[in-house]
């Protein structure tokens, strides 16, 4: 890491141990400010210690390497191991507010000003050029085609919406589902049934708003199929909804949600609902994959059917908020992304019956600073294939299977909020062997999605627009 200042750091720590009585955790900026910052500097920029907001570091600067060495501390160099007074916990938490902090110093010195509307971007694979779509929409949620070309989206406000192959938007669709608009809730997804040419099937999922029999506003993610006809939804049928008594409570972020299609089954996520101990509790929706037939029936195969303590529905459990969900085209397996607390956004494979982790085990920390837990792995419970810690605010995923991008394909697109970019992640075997930042700063990335014509399509938040890269010869 970097030397200390000896003696100040021995005498703290002398201190720190009389003092620690408490078994409160303790918030990570508040650990640094107290007992880093003297010697490591205010703003990680360096005192008697050299700054760790750059690359230059001693021991290495992965996770595992700054755990062990604030656990053990380098003698040689003045600094003390910590292991006596933070608890593994705030140790882990120590590390994710360190990343944190180099993120974000990294990123306030690399942003450049908006390019210009012709400018072309070089990637190791290809070049291209940002397209505007539309930008007369409602803060856009889902992207998704009919088979005539008609992009389908979704405005997180209430509203299904409609762009003809021509680049007419139309009015929204009449007689939609009323959501819940509030916070984190909306409208969400939207996706036509593979077999929609025959059988015209569309499916929502939505903040489904009810009042409970205390009088209590509450909603929940709630799925449901239809028809557009004549510029109407109709023939709405209910694929999954909570009880409304029993499953449901006021308040609450979370909710998911994605769609994937696949051999007559649909599945869904459903986030914890900012009830995190329940995501471990198979009696309840939240926090779980689901696996249904695409009529809503329960397919006797899933894992948990026939037991009493579980939901039959359930696919996968331990999930925080799962945004992202596709399969992969070259072997069919189902990933997801979720977003992590302040840290720990997290890219899994989803397989029958397997438990996340979420909240027994994450890479990140509370919002407020303090840690969740000391414990990244633990027996029986399954490890992301990668994790981004900071948190990127991982969204809407795709592997991209068109024409236009050939270096790009059987790659797993990544969205991602916070740090408002579209990410390239190549997975071989089961594992992310490379990654690739392809779009920074255009807006807060929501949603991404192949379109007919082999394009990538990607929905911003903060400016409010659909855009679609197109390349551009070498």
């Amino acid at each position: 890491m970097r030397p200390l200042c000896a003696r100040f750091a021995f005498a703290l720590l002398f201190v720190v141990l009389v003092a620690t009585g408490c078994s409160q955790p303790r918030n990570a900026e508040t650990l640094y400010r107290e007992y880093c910052a003297a010697c490591h500097g205010a703003n990680l920029e360096g005192a008697s210690a050299p700054s760790m907001l750059d690359d230059l570091w001693t021991h290495g600067g992965s996770d595992a390497e700054l755990t062990r060495l604030i656990a053990e501390g380098d003698l040689e160099r003045g600094m003390p191991g910590w292991a006596a007074a933070f608890s593994a916990a705030e140790i882990r938490s120590l590390v994710v507010y360190i990343n944190e902090r180099r993120v974000g110093y990294s990123r306030n010195r690399d942003t450049l000003p908006p390019p210009a509307p012709d400018h072309v971007f070089a990637t190791e694979a290809h070049r291209f050029r940002v397209e505007t779509v539309v930008d007369d929409v409602d803060t856009p949620w889902s992207l998704n085609w009919l088979p005539d070309g008609t992009l389908l989206f979704t405005e997180k406000s209430g509203s299904l919406r409609r762009l003809t192959p021509a680049g007419e938007l139309l009015p929204p669709v009449m007689d939609t589902p009323w959501v819940d608009g509030s916070g984190q809730a909306g409208l969400l997804e939207v996706a036509p049934h593979p077999d929609y040419a025959t059988n015209g099937w569309i499916y929502l999922t939505f903040s489904d708003p009810q009042v409970n029999s205390a009088g209590e506003n509450v909603s929940f993610t709630k799925v449901v199929r239809g028809r557009i006809r004549d510029d109407v939804w109709v023939d709405e049928e209910v694929i999954f909804a909570a009880d409304v008594d029993r499953y449901r409570r006021p308040g609450g972020p979370h909710y998911g949600s994605r769609i994937v299609f696949a051999d007559g089954y649909i599945f869904f996520g459903i986030g914890d609902r900012g009830r995190q101990d329940e995501a471990q509790d198979l009696t309840r929706p939240n926090g779980k994959i689901h696996r249904l037939f695409d009529d809503g029936r329960v397919p006797p195969d899933n894992p948990f059917v026939g037991r009493a303590d579980a939901l039959p529905s359930i696919w996968s459990f331990g999930h925080r908020n799962p945004q992202g969900l596709d399969r992969d085209p070259r072997d069919g397996a189902l990933w997801e992304t979720e977003h992590g607390p302040r840290g720990g956004d997290e890219l899994n494979r989803i397989q029958a019956g397997r438990n996340y982790g979420w909240p027994v085990i994450t890479y990140g920390m509370n919002y407020n600073g303090t840690p969740i837990t000391g414990d990244t792995a633990r027996p029986g419970l399954e490890q992301p294939v990668t994790h981004w810690t900071p948190s990127i605010a991982v969204c809407g995923i795709d592997f991209y299977e068109g024409d236009a991008f050939p270096g790009w394909t059987g790659n797993l697109l990544v969205t991602a909020l916070a740090q408002q970019h579209l990410r390239r992640v190549v997975i071989e075997d089961g594992v992310v062997t490379h990654q690739e930042i392809l779009l920074q700063d255009f807006g807060r990335c929501r949603d991404v999605a192949t379109g007919p014509d082999g394009l990538v399509y990607v929905a911003l938040n903060n400016p409010n627009r659909i855009v679609r890269l197109r390349p551009v010869a070498e």
